[in-house]
């Protein structure tokens, strides 16, 4: 079984896909559980409404660096007000994104140590956007933990270097792929994910957004983790079978409220 650590089905709906057809792809191509994400408060209660409709799908309650300026929190009472559902199983996504800056960054990173304090408090796992700020995210993640206290954590769709890697893994998170793994311009990123203890990797999928290879140009949609996941167990040097073992494995002790097949 594999899991997809990351999708945001409440986009798929929103283009027009059927997500009951969308979740039976994913559970035809053996992908067992499904997190989608919040990125708003306002639309989080269309997200949690997704989560409740299907029995394999969960969510996280959080808001984007993009949404920081309008939607950015101060402190951390209503993420964990929110997360006391029990389809909520993680804080985010948050974070930097100094790609668009969408939101300022002053914004950006109050909101962002709102989120970790929630994910301290509750002790559901930190989902972390970082694009353009590799050196922020890992000053704000290090010194929250080493001055206020350990909190679990992935950073999501891991497109950074060797640095941020260590960083993150330094203080136990783990990293999960997206689609970008796949593509002919990232040797980078897959030199750097080689270095990576298969005991710390997720896969997803980020839909509707970055389709991997052999999907590319198409609308991204759970199913299509899989081939994420077979680049993935080349570069590690394992079966997809282990790899779907492993990553699945890796999810539910991160995801601890998730609940795992018999």
């Amino acid at each position: 079984m594999l899991v997809d650590s990351h999708c945001h089905l409440d986009y798929l709906e929103r283009e027009g896909e059927d997500l009951e057809g969308v979740v039976a792809r994913a559970k035809e191509a053996g992908v067992g559980r499904l997190l989608t994400i919040s990125t708003k408060l306002s639309d989080f209660e269309t997200v949690l409404s997704i989560a409740e409709r299907f029995g394999d799908v969960y969510c996280s309650v959080g808001v984007h660096p993009h949404e920081a300026a309008e939607e950015g929190q101060g402190d951390p009472q209503r993420l964990l007000a929110l997360a006391e559902h029990p389809k909520v199983v993680g804080i985010g996504e948050t974070g930097l994104d100094y790609f668009y800056e969408h939101s300022p960054r002053d914004r950006q990173k109050q909101s962002f140590r709102a989120h970790i304090a929630a994910a301290r408090q509750s002790g559901l796992p930190l989902i972390v956007h970082s694009r353009d700020a590799d050196e922020d995210t890992i000053s704000i993640l290090q010194e929250e933990y080493h001055t206020r206290g350990p909190f679990p954590g992935v950073i999501h769709c891991f497109t950074a270097g060797p640095e941020l890697a260590e960083a993150a893994l330094s203080i136990g998170f783990y990293i999960s792929l997206a689609g970008i793994l796949t593509f002919k311009t990232a040797d980078a990123l897959r030199d750097t994910v080689r270095e990576v203890p298969l005991e710390r990797l997720l896969v997803e999928t980020d839909a509707p957004f970055l389709a991997p290879v052999p999907k590319r140009g198409k609308r991204n949609e759970p199913a299509y983790v899989v081939h994420t996941a077979e680049v993935l167990a080349n570069l590690k040097g394992v079966s997809t079978e282990e790899l779907a073992a492993a990553t699945s494995r890796n999810f539910f002790d991160l995801f601890k409220k998730v609940e795992a097949p018999e």
